[in-house]
């Protein structure tokens, strides 16, 4: 399939790039919402200090990665 070039000579992105653009843009969003969650949940347990950013880091890396693997998965989809 030919690659459509705009205007100004720039290409379109490829599959790849759209798929790492969809997990980036996941991450970001799950990292920000493990932000939240994570802060809520820990400090309702009673974590302080050390044992908090721990769990609250912990919590925003494995929420980051998941909604940014179902986004990257939507966007190789819609390729």
């Amino acid at each position: 399939m030919p690659v459509s070039v705009g205007p100004y000579g720039q290409t379109q992105p490829s599959c790849f790039d759209r798929v790492k653009m969809g997990f980036m843009m996941g991450f970001a969003v799950g990292m920000a919402a493990g932000a939240m969650f994570g802060t809520f949940s820990c400090l309702r347990i009673g974590m302080r200090g050390r044992e908090l950013m721990g769990g609250v880091g912990k919590t925003m890396m494995q929420s980051g990665g998941t909604f940014g693997t179902f986004m990257a998965i939507g966007m190789g989809i819609r390729c």
